[in-house]
């Protein structure tokens, strides 16, 4: 999967479920929020309504809040924030020390997991590591462990996301 497709540059926070995040709107304290975000990945602001805000960057969203914004305040200026966030739970399965779930802190990569679940057995086919993630398409992404120790193509920054399943065969 080239780097293009991961959404973020490695180390760039992505706003998830159970985060708390501000929203401040510069001169506009009364549309100004502080939020938990909802399961549903959405939060309720003043004038715009629901704001689907998961999956996004803090700056993303900032900008599409502003463009949102511009039918009622002229040059709106948005300032978000993450205030607090959940750690981020994949599941690992397979050849690995550790099978079950881990949480991470956030962002995390593939390879932290992988170390936090012990790295891969003896047994492991060490070409055959999969990826499993659901949303926001299913995807399953190969990775070798070479690959993964040398960070070719970026394999060792790959960012996992809560929800994502690690397959070491």
């Amino acid at each position: 999967m080239p780097q293009s497709e991961w959404s973020t540059a490695p180390g760039e926070y992505i706003i998830a479920p159970g985060d708390t995040i501000s929203i401040r709107v510069y001169d506009q304290d009364p549309l100004s929020a502080h939020a938990k975000l909802r399961s549903d990945g959405r939060l309720a602001m003043p004038f715009i309504g629901e704001v689907m805000a998961v999956g996004k960057t803090p700056a993303a969203l900032a900008l599409e809040l502003e463009a949102r914004l511009k039918t009622f305040i002229v040059s709106p200026r948005v300032i978000v924030n993450v205030e607090d966030s959940l750690p981020i739970t994949v599941s690992v399965l397979g050849e690995v020390g550790t099978r079950g779930n881990l949480s991470l802190p956030a962002p995390a990569t593939l390879l932290q997991a992988l170390a936090q679940a012990g790295g891969p057995t003896d047994f492991a086919d060490k070409d055959a590591i999969f990826l499993v993630r659901q949303k926001p398409v299913f995807r399953r992404i190969r990775f070798s462990y070479d690959a993964l120790l040398t960070n070719e193509g970026g394999a060792a920054t790959f960012p996992v996301r809560t929800g994502d399943v690690i397959v070491v065969q």
